[in-house]
């Protein structure tokens, strides 16, 4: 939803079932500029056809303008990904909104949200924050990318146009790798049910991906798990609450029992005892010597440090995808964070939607919601 979204194409560029992309924007001229076949402008009233222009109350009220051609889009949906980059003006503003309307319709709703580089300023920052919040209110599982995590697994020669790709990697797959879950036929299936179990464990969630090559029992089934659960980015993340794990495993037919075995136990060895796990397995002729593992975990707690759940392991390609389920697709580029409510100025988040975000930017200034240290003073 608004903004740049650098990646489209890569979504977009495969037939993926049951899967119905669309772009949202204020912006009519980077709208007919999209890749993506269907589209919904809204605030023309607003805007005149023009973006947001990084206010996040015109890129709400665009959408509330809209909220019959936004309901039209995600009527008959089963499952809702909302793709926005946090922090400007359409995908903070509008967001929450897509967000609520899908929740009224009782759809399954995954929002995957970018947070602004730290060059972008602090008051982007605050308003990404403020707009994760609205959101959060919302979705049933919420996925960030830092963006200024990206920088930690790209080489410091890599071009700007490989960072924003590789933002835009972890977006492509943690959408393909939830849908694949459900619309790929495996020895042991996922349907949609395990799905909605899991990621409507609300909170914040991840997903991991890893792969490895290797005769069967030479340690490649440890290699994908770990990889899957570990990296670069997730290293700050406590994973030992999680309430909800999707594990998906696929291989070629010489998985043996053992490496299925070992995969379960890495991810048993950071699961709540109360966690409810489920484990889908694919064989594909095709991948000889090779194991895929896509792991989604929900129902997160707060990570330890500052960094809030990250996301994600890069290069794992998707297969085509065939089913009878449909999911919608709001596009957008993505990530997210938590955030943590000041209690002397909680009345003012009640009804997120109801105040300008700009005013509750000033109610935090107030009550030193981004001085934690003061706030502990009060």
């Amino acid at each position: 939803m608004g903004g740049t979204f650098v990646g489209e194409s890569s979504l977009t560029s495969e037939e993926h079932g049951r899967i119905v992309f669309y772009a949202v924007n204020t912006d009519a001229q980077a709208l007919r500029k999209s890749q993506v076949q269907q589209t919904v402008q809204i605030g023309g009233e607003t805007t005149k056809g023009l973006g947001a222009g990084a206010n996040p109350n015109i890129g709400r009220k665009a959408a509330e303008d809209d909220q019959d051609e936004i309901r039209k889009m995600l009527e008959g949906a089963d499952m809702v990904f909302i793709a926005a980059g946090m922090g400007g003006g359409t995908g903070t503003g509008a967001a929450p909104v897509v967000a609520k309307i899908a929740k009224e319709l009782g759809i399954l709703t995954v929002a995957v949200v970018t947070k602004p580089f730290a060059f972008e300023g602090k008051k982007r920052m605050q308003f990404a924050e403020l707009g994760i919040k609205d959101l959060s209110q919302y979705v049933d599982s919420m996925i960030i990318i830092p963006n200024q995590q990206i920088q930690k697994v790209l080489p410091k020669n890599a071009k700007l146009i490989d960072a924003f790709a590789a933002a835009n990697d972890v977006l492509r797959n943690s959408v393909m790798g939830i849908s694949d879950m459900i619309t790929s036929p495996g020895l042991i299936n996922v349907d949609f049910a395990d799905v909605r179990t899991v990621m409507s464990v609300q909170g914040q969630a991840m997903i991991g991906f890893g792969s490895a090559v290797g005769e069967p029992g030479a340690g490649r089934a440890e290699e994908a798990a770990r990889l899957a659960v570990r990296n670069d980015l997730l290293e700050k993340i406590d994973l030992s609450n999680a309430q909800g794990i999707l594990v998906n495993i696929t291989a070629g037919m010489d998985l043996v029992f053992e490496e299925f075995n070992i995969i379960g136990e890495t991810i048993g060895s950071f699961a709540s005892e109360e966690a409810t796990v489920v484990v889908g397995t694919s064989l594909v002729p095709e991948m000889s010597d090779e194991i895929r593992v896509t792991i989604v975990a929900t129902g997160l707690g707060e990570i330890a440090g500052n960094e809030p759940i990250q996301v994600v392991r890069q290069g794992l390609s998707t297969q085509n995808i065939e089913g009878e389920g449909r999911v919608n697709i709001v596009p957008e580029l993505h990530r997210r964070e938590s955030v943590e409510v000041s209690r002397t100025a909680s009345e003012e988040y009640q009804r997120p939607l109801d105040k300008p975000i700009t005013d509750r930017l000033e109610a935090f200034k107030k009550n030193n919601f981004f001085n934690p240290a003061q706030r502990e003073e009060n």
